[in-house]
């Protein structure tokens, strides 16, 4: 339970923020990617270096509202952190001696999805082969998918 919870988690975070319509869904997570940059501040245990990071992570997240992989890096940077708190910090939940390792557990799952762009995971990625042209073009009518035979 100590792996599979805070996995289970990310994933949890992952659907329920899929159900944001975009560009509200990236702004949310800019957002919240800039809240897990302060969480250690009120008592992380690694002094000046609390503030330094919360300002790398703001400006991250701010550059995150127009940006996907900003956030991803966000939470990147935040999973990073959590190792150092994990191993000579204090945990992000005082009374939760894990709290910091769980929180790196599952800040990488949080990560991949928005560095592969914040979709909807039940949504299917458009492909090359299923262009449209847009109309009046001159390619406009033309079939979008080779024939195998």
């Amino acid at each position: 339970m100590r792996y599979t919870a805070p996995l289970l988690i990310g994933l949890l975070y992952v659907t329920l923020m899929s159900l944001l319509p975009e560009p509200r869904r990236r702004r949310v997570n800019a957002l919240m990617v800039a809240g897990a940059g302060a969480a250690y501040l009120s008592g992380g245990g690694l002094g000046g270096w609390e503030f330094a990071f919360t300002a790398v992570t703001t400006w991250v997240a701010y550059r995150g509202l127009d940006s996907w992989t900003f956030i991803g890096v966000g939470w990147l940077l935040h999973t990073a952190w959590d190792v150092v708190h994990h191993l000579k910090g204090h945990p992000i939940v005082p009374f939760a001696h894990d709290a910091s390792f769980g929180c790196a557990l599952c800040d990488p799952v949080i990560a991949a999805w928005c560095l592969a762009g914040g979709r909807r995971p039940w949504e299917r990625r458009p492909t090359a082969m299923s262009f449209r042209a847009p109309a009046g073009h001159p390619c406009e009518g033309a079939p979008t998918r080779r024939s195998t035979s």
